[in-house]
């Protein structure tokens, strides 16, 4: 590695259970997730992202909401959303939010802006699903614009036109930092390399090593295009306890609840613990102590080249206690194994 990696956390707000079983509410739920927020930024973690959805078993639907919450009580980790779902919002509005966002972090916000893989937005916000590419293409296109904090003359057919419009606030650094979150299309990655964004890859299924060609693809892309290449990163679930076996057993009912709930409306068979336990030897599924995980991260990391890993450190309704415990051990342990193992490849 020729940089330093960034290791981050990421959540979608998954609710959790108490300590009696009980599902907690939805603000419970993000009021747990500015406390580990806390513990990441305590204990050495980079970045924290929280993703926007607008269903029952997530409670963030207002990612800048949270990561101004959580600016206020931390001070160092970087904060940013993962994803804001640009298609179901307004450019100018996204711009502004994540601005304050900044502000309220002494300059410590990020965006990274997707379609996202759920499609409840665009309907809650008046927006066509068959319109899904244009949203996309002509939002974007309008970002990275806004993104230079220079009055904007900008037309289109997905919102009314700008003429020389400036947007407030202003970042302290004149520019704020964006990322495009891709799920394994091609075109994304093209899209993604012509604005010279940050390419962040969720892989979240199969083996981590088939986005190589993705990477590659955005090296040549930006190359060919002449823009300047972001950084790149890789958002991968997962999950941390102190021993293989209990990571295993704490992680499995939840992330099969959650799996089901989705496979369900998506036509897919329920999963089998033989899928999740071949994910975890073989695919994109991060689970068990805190060495297991960090030498899983640490291949993945070397066979992509990437400069961060974001690990979302939940799924479904994990107890509250093993969340907080599964932050913990990622920063006082997995975080510091990877960067040592990674500083050996220097050595």
């Amino acid at each position: 590695m020729t940089t330093p990696i960034e290791l981050g956390l990421d959540t979608f707000g998954d609710i959790p259970r108490d300590d009696d079983g009980r599902l907690v509410s939805d603000a419970e739920a993000i009021r747990v997730t500015v406390e580990e927020a806390k513990i990441a930024d305590a204990t050495g973690v980079d970045v924290f992202t929280v993703g926007e959805h607008h269903r029952p078993d997530f409670a963030i639907s207002s990612p800048e909401t949270v990561l101004a919450g959580i600016a206020t009580v931390t001070e160092r980790i970087r904060l940013g959303s993962g994803v804001t779902v640009l298609s179901s919002d307004d450019p100018v509005r996204v711009f502004e939010r994540f601005s304050t966002v900044d502000a309220l972090s002494k300059g410590r916000a990020e965006v990274i802006l997707g379609r996202g893989s759920f499609t409840e937005s665009f309907p809650l916000f008046g927006f066509d699903l068959q319109d899904y590419e244009v949203l996309f293409e002509e939002k974007l296109e309008l970002f990275h614009q806004l993104l230079d904090e220079k009055p904007v003359s900008w037309e289109g057919t997905t919102r009314p036109p700008l003429r020389n419009a400036d947007v407030y606030p202003k970042t302290e650094s004149g520019r704020l930092t964006t990322w495009v979150g891709v799920g394994g299309s091609p075109q994304s990655v093209i899209r993604t390399a012509k604005y010279g964004f940050g390419l962040m890859l969720a892989v979240i299924g199969g083996s981590p090593e088939r986005f190589a060609p993705y990477v590659d693809l955005y090296h040549r892309a930006t190359e060919q295009l002449g823009t300047t290449p972001g950084p790149i990163g890789i958002h991968s679930p997962g999950f941390v306890a102190d021993t293989d076996e209990e990571a295993r057993e704490i992680a499995y009912g939840p992330f099969k609840e959650n799996r089901d709930q989705i496979g369900a409306e998506r036509g897919w068979p329920p999963m089998r613990r033989a899928e999740f336990d071949q994910e975890i030897a073989h695919g994109s599924l991060y689970i068990g102590s805190p060495e297991t995980v960090a030498r899983k991260m640490v291949r993945t990391i070397r066979a992509l080249g990437v400069g961060r890993f974001a690990l979302k450190y939940s799924g479904g309704p994990v107890p509250v206690s093993a969340r907080l415990r599964a932050v913990e051990l990622f920063g006082t342990k997995v975080a510091p194994l990877v960067r040592e193992m990674l500083a050996e490849d220097e050595g």
